[in-house]
C-alpha cells in the first residue's frame, strides 16, 4: 500500500530532508554546503514499524546489548517489538526491545518523565495521563540511527534517546516551573514478558541500582540495571505496584522507583546500564563506555558506529527507493544477534553461571530458523570479524545446555521453531575457511544436536521419516532437519570423518520419505510409513499439525540442499519448471485458523515467511534462471517499499531484510552452507562491497532499468562467466563482475547444466 506524504509527515520530512521520495521518483544525493550524506541519512527506521514487520524503533549501535526505545500499550500481535507506527500513545521508554519477531518479550527497565501530580500506572489508550502516559504524534517525533526524539504532547517535555553497546542515554528536557517526575516501572514488559522478582535502591544521591528477573518467552530472564543522573535524586520514593513504601529501596514483583523534582529542571540526563551479571558491572559498563555528560557525542559515536557498518557497501543506482530500502534493510540485518556480555566480556550462561572472560564476545538473540537462510551467510561477507565469536558463543551454549542453540533469548532457550540451525552457519563459516574456533568441537556439538531423542529425531534415527502420529509439525521439522544434516555431512566430508559423512549425507535425503508422486506434494506419513489422509495441500494449518507456518505448497519446495533430487522428484527440468510456475498462480482455501505469517502472497508462495526465500531461486537449477530475474524483480517490486508496512511479513531479526540485501546486489544463498551465490537479478548500477583484508568485490550492471531485468552476459574480472552463480571463495578475493543486462531473456544463460549452481558435497 503506498500513501501519500502527508498521511506520514514526519516520515516525510525525514526522508525529504535527505532527498527521499516516499512516491519513487528520482533524487539527487543531497549535498548542503560541505556536508555529504552517507549511507546512515538513507535508513529510514519506520520502514517495518507497521504493517506485520514488528520492526525496533528506537536507539542502538550495531549488534548492541541496549536498544533503548518507546514503548505502546501491548494492545496484540502486531506490538510485539513494543511499538507500532499506527499508535499514538507511549508509556516509556525501556532499554531492550526484539525486532520484527512473532513473540513479544524483553521491554526491560521502563523509564517515563511526565508533569504534575503522582501517577505510577501507565494509563490506558482513551486516557493515558490518568496514569504516566501521554500521546505523542509522529510530526514530534524522529527516528535515526543510533537517535531517537519525541515530544510527549500531554507534558509538553522533549524525549532524546541514544546509546553505546551496554548503556541508554536519555536525555529529558522539561517545561520551566513544572513539578516533574520519572518513573522506572519494573512491572512493565513486552509480550509474553512479566516480573517474577524485582529489586530498586538508591546507592547514592546520584546513582540508582537494581535488577529485574522475569519470565515469558525467556523462561528465566535476568537483568541487572544501573541509573547515573546529572542531576541530585534527593526525592526518591518506591513502591510496590502502586502502593507507596518507606525508604528507598524495595524487593518485590512489581516495583516502581519514583523520582519527583518540586520544579523539574530544565534537563535531566540518565545513563542506564544493563547487565547480564550484576549491578555493580552494569555501573562498570557506563564508566567504560559513557564516562561523560556529553550527549551529542555520544550520539555522533553511535551515528559513526552505524557509518562505519553501512559503508561497506557503497551503492550507485538511479534507482533512489532502493538505495533507501537497502540501507534501511542492511541496518536492520545488525539489530540482532545482540551483545550478551559486560564491557569486561563477563557474561551470565545458560545455565545461569558466571562466564569471565572468555576469549570472545558473547551473543543472544539469535532468531535461527529465520536467520540461517541469508542473514548469517551475509554475515560472512559483511561482518567477518564477528563471525568467530558467533560461533564460539554457539558452542558455549552447547557446553552448558547439552545442545546448539535453537532460538536463544538472553541466556535462554526458547526452543521456539524447528531444526537445529545453529549447524548450517558453523559448517558455513568452516567450510569458508573462518578459523578462531575448534572445528572437531564443533562438529562434535553439531552432532549430539542432531541425533538426540526429541523433536521427532527419534523417529528420524529409527524410520527415517517423522510420524504423524508422534510428533506436531513432522513435515515441517524433517524438512529442516535434512537440510541441517546435509551441512553436518559437508563438514564430516572435509573433516575426514567417513562414517559420518555416509550417516548424514543419507539423512539429508530424507525429504524424499515425504514426497508422494501421485499427489507431487510433500506430505505426512502414518507410524505404519502410509499416507495420512485426508490430504489437502492449501490447508495451512492441517488441524492435524502437520506444517510449521506454512502447507504442503510451500513446503515441498524446501530443499535447498538439494534442489536437483527434487527436480528428479518431480519428473526433470521441464515438469519442475511447470510445478514451480504453478506455485505462483496456485489459489486455493488455507483455512480459516490460517497462520498470520503466511503473507506477501504470489499464488502459495509465501515472501512473508522464511521457507519461501530461497523458492525464487529454484528456477536457476532447471536452466532457467531468466524466470529467477523475474520472480526476484517482482518479489522486490510487491513486497519492499519506503512506507511503514514496507515489509511483507515478520522482520524476525534480520531474516526479511537480509533477502533484499542479498538479492538486490544480484544473488542469493540457496544452500546455506555450501559456499555459493545463486545469480538473480541486481538492483544497482554498482554496489562495491568491503571485504575482509582491505579486499573489495564489485557487482556492476549497464543497461540496468525497471524493465531490462534480464541476465544477458556476465564477465568475471574481464574474462567470459557463464556460471548462474558465483563462489564465495572467489568473492573475497576481491575482484569485478560486471552483468550486462536487458529487456528480454537470454534463454541460454545458464541453461547449460556445467553452468548451473549444484549441491555436490
Amino acid at each position: 500500500m503506498k500513501l501519500g506524504l502527508m498521511h506520514y509527515p514526519m516520515l516525510a520530512a525525514a526522508l525529504l530532508a535527505t532527498g527521499i521520495q516516499l512516491n519513487g521518483q528520482s533524487k539527487k544525493t543531497v549535498v548542503t554546503g560541505t556536508k555529504v550524506y552517507q549511507p546512515v541519512d538513507y535508513v529510514d527506521p519506520y520502514i517495518g514499524s507497521g504493517g506485520h514487520g514488528h520492526v525496533f524503533v528506537g536507539a542502538n549501535v550495531p549488534f548492541g546489548a541496549v536498544q533503548v526505545g518507546p514503548n505502546n500499550i501491548v494492545k496484540g500481535w502486531d506490538w510485539c517489538s513494543g511499538y507500532h507506527y499506527s499508535d499514538s500513545v507511549v508509556i516509556g521508554f525501556s532499554q531492550t526491545h526484539l525486532s520484527g519477531t512473532g513473540i513479544g518479550d524483553l521491554g526491560d527497565v521502563l523509564i517515563m518523565p511526565y508533569t504534575g501530580k503522582v501517577r505510577t500506572n501507565h494509563g490506558t489508550q482513551d486516557n493515558p495521563t490518568s496514569g504516566y502516559g501521554s500521546h505523542y504524534t509522529h510530526a514530534h517525533e524522529t527516528a535515526k540511527p543510533g537517535y531517537y526524539a519525541v515530544t510527549l504532547e500531554d507534558y509538553r517535555i522533549k524525549v532524546e534517546l541514544t546509546a553505546s553497546e551496554r548503556v541508554g542515554f536519555h536525555k529529558y528536557t522539561f517545561p520551566a516551573n513544572q513539578e516533574g517526575h520519572i518513573i522506572v516501572d519494573l512491572k512493565e514488559g513486552i509480550g509474553w514478558d512479566a516480573p517474577v522478582e524485582t529489586y530498586i535502591t538508591k546507592k547514592d544521591d546520584y546513582t540508582l541500582v537494581g535488577y529485574r528477573y522475569s519470565k515469558g518467552w525467556a523462561v528465566d530472564q535476568r537483568l541487572w540495571f544501573a541509573i547515573k543522573s546529572n542531576v541530585p535524586l534527593k526525592n526518591f520514593s518506591v513502591y510496590d505496584g502502586n502502593d507507596l513504601q518507606k525508604g528507598t529501596q524495595l524487593k518485590g514483583q512489581q516495583v516502581k522507583g519514583l523520582i519527583s523534582f518540586d520544579k523539574a529542571p530544565a534537563t535531566v540526563l540518565l545513563k542506564v546500564g544493563i547487565s547480564p551479571v550484576s549491578s555493580e558491572n552494569a555501573l562498570e559498563n557506563i564508566k567504560s563506555e559513557i564516562p561523560g555528560w556529553d550527549f551529542a557525542a555520544v550520539n555522533k559515536a553511535a551515528v559513526a558506529k552505524w557509518n562505519t557498518e553501512l559503508t561497506k557497501v557503497s551503492l550507485t543506482t538511479r534507482n533512489d527507493s532502493a538505495k533507501t530500502i537497502f540501507y534501511t534493510s542492511l541496518y536492520h540485518t545488525m539489530i540482532a544477534p545482540s551483545l550478551f556480555n559486560d564491557h569486561s566480556g563477563t557474561y551470565r550462561g545458560t545455565d545461569k553461571k558466571e562466564y569471565a572472560n572468555p576469549g570472545f564476545n558473547n551473543y543472544s538473540v539469535f532468531s535461527l530458523w529465520d536467520i540461517y537462510r541469508s542473514d548469517m551467510p551475509m554475515y560472512t561477507l559483511l561482518q567477518p570479524e564477528r563471525i568467530g565469536s558467533f560461533v564460539n558463543t554457539m558452542l558455549a551454549i552447547y557446553k552448558q545446555q547439552g545442545k546448539l542453540p535453537i532460538w536463544h533469548l538472553d541466556g535462554n532457550e526458547t526452543d521456539c521453531m524447528v531444526g537445529y540451525h545453529a549447524v548450517p552457519f558453523i559448517a558455513d563459516a568452516y567450510l569458508k575457511g573462518y578459523t578462531g574456533f575448534d572445528p572437531n568441537e564443533a562438529f562434535e556439538a553439531m552432532k549430539a544436536s542432531a541425533t538426540r531423542d526429541d523433536y521427532g529425531m527419534k523417529d528420524i534415527k529409527a524410520k527415517g521419516y517423522i510420524s504423524s502420529e508422534h510428533e506436531r509439525e513432522s513435515v515441517s521439522k524433517a524438512m529442516e532437519y535434512a537440510i541441517d544434516d546435509w551441512c553436518i555431512a559437508a563438514m564430516a566430508k572435509k573433516l575426514g570423518r567417513t562414517e559420518d559423512f555416509a550417516y548424514f549425507s543419507k539423512r539429508a535425503a530424507y525429504y524424499k520419505n515425504y514426497f508422494d508422486p501421485s499427489v507431487r506434494f510433500v506430505r505426512p506419513r502414518m507410524d505404519d510409513g502410509s499416507w495420512k489422509s485426508p490430504f489437502d495441500p492449501f490447508n495451512s494449518v492441517h488441524e492435524f499439525g502437520d506444517f510449521t507456518e506454512g502447507n504442503a505448497w510451500q513446503y515441498t519446495w524446501l530443499v535447498p540442499q538439494d534442489p536437483e533430487g527434487l527436480i528428479a522428484l518431480l519428473g526433470g527440468d521441464e515438469p519442475f519448471t511447470k510445478k514451480l510456475d504453478s506455485l505462483f498462480t496456485a489459489k486455493g482455501d488455507m483455512g480459516a485458523k490460517a497462520s498470520s505469517d503466511i503473507s506477501g502472497l504470489i499464488g502459495m508462495y509465501a515472501h512473508g515467511n522464511e521457507p519461501s526465500h530461497h523458492v525464487t531461486y529454484l528456477y536457476t537449477y532447471a536452466g532457467n534462471q531468466w524466470k529467477t530475474a523475474e520472480k526476484v524483480r517482482q518479489v522486490v517490486k510487491e513486497f519492499y517499499t519506503t512506507t511503514p508496512e514496507g515489509l511483507a511479513g515478520n522482520e524476525d531479526c534480520g531474516a526479511m531484510s537480509s533477502w533484499y540485501v542479498m538479492s538486490s546486489l544480484g544473488f542469493y544463498p540457496v544452500n546455506p552452507a555450501k559456499g555459493i551465490y545463486v545469480l538473480g537479478s541486481p538492483l544497482f548500477d554498482k554496489a562495491v562491497m568491503k571485504l575482509a583484508g582491505g579486499k573489495t568485490f564489485t557487482v556492476e550492471t549497464s543497461n540496468n532499468s525497471n524493465e531490462n531485468i534480464y541476465i544477458q552476459s556476465v564477465t568475471l574480472n574481464g574474462k567470459p562467466y557463464k556460471n548462474s552463480y558465483i563462489r564465495h571463495a572467489d568473492m573475497v578475493k576481491g575482484g569485478e563482475l560486471k552483468i550486462v543486462m536487458g529487456p528480454k531473456p537470454n534463454y541460454e544463460f545458464g541453461k547449460a547444466p556445467e553452468n548451473r549452481p549444484d549441491s555436490k558435497f
